[in-house]
């Protein structure tokens, strides 16, 4: 396992979105680790050594491996789909955390991310086939991120010409596809009793508001926090505000 490791004290571990790596999390770690051990490990579904896609229950294990010897009960945070991995190890192993942090985690909360019938995947799917990862990224941006159609397009253009994220774009695919085979958890959400922070962006999409919404109605203990003119890329572009969130519920829950 790839895992980024800095900081001394208590453990911080970090789950990142997709379309990345350990590394995505970095500018939030750097912000903590003066207080905190930080650890941020690469998930399984994007790690180069990969063979086939694998499953959430795989990431989850893979994490729990890691919590446990970093001599827990951790803090987690989670994003984007690494937020969806988070929640499931929450499910898990609740006795090994203090406390989680769940930025817009895109749960299944009705219809598969992928739209009826997974179309949204099947397209995408044949536009990497056809040698299009740029068109095959745009057709994920759109129909499940959401974004307008020149934002999808240029998102798409852009990141299919740098062979760093070139080369995840089939990994995201792998990664809608095993958030939709997971399916509707809310009722195993419901006996989350870690203390949990519900963050999202007020810029974000609309959907992922309401996935949140859906997630808090069932875990009544959890707190909701908003980022007042943040995104779905806050910690890139705010990572102070992100960083300032994990820290306090980690003053709240970690007893030294």
């Amino acid at each position: 396992m790839g895992v980024h490791d800095e900081g001394q004290g208590p453990p911080i571990v970090m789950v990142h979105p997709g379309l990345s790596d350990g590394r995505r999390c970095g500018k939030v770690a750097a912000l903590l680790s003066g207080r905190y051990r930080v650890l941020r490990p690469d998930r399984l579904q994007y790690r180069p050594e990969r063979g086939a896609p694998v499953q959430v229950e795989q990431e989850v294990a893979d994490l729990l491996a890691l919590v446990r010897s970093a001599g827990g009960p951790v803090v987690l945070y989670g994003h984007s789909s690494g937020a969806v991995v988070a929640l499931e190890a929450l499910v898990a192993s609740p006795s090994s955390f203090a406390g989680a942090v769940i930025f817009e985690p895109p749960a299944v909360i009705g219809p598969p991310l992928s739209g009826e019938g997974g179309v949204v995947l099947r397209r995408a799917r044949a536009a990497m086939a056809s040698g299009r990862p740029g068109k095959a990224l745009t057709v994920f941006l759109r129909g499940t991120i959401g974004l307008p159609g020149w934002q999808a397009w240029l998102g798409g253009a852009i990141t299919a010409l740098i062979p760093y994220y070139r080369r995840l774009i089939p990994r995201q695919l792998d990664d809608l596809e095993a958030m939709d085979r997971l399916g509707v958890r809310l009722d195993a959400y419901a006996a989350i009793e870690v203390p949990t922070v519900l963050l999202g962006g007020e810029l974000s999409p609309a959907h992922l508001a309401e996935r949140l919404d859906a997630i808090q109605r069932v875990m009544p203990r959890a707190e909701r926090v908003v980022l007042s003119g943040c995104d779905h890329g806050a910690d890139l572009k705010k990572p102070a505000e992100v960083a300032r969130v994990i820290r306090e519920l980690a003053e709240k829950v970690i007893v030294d």
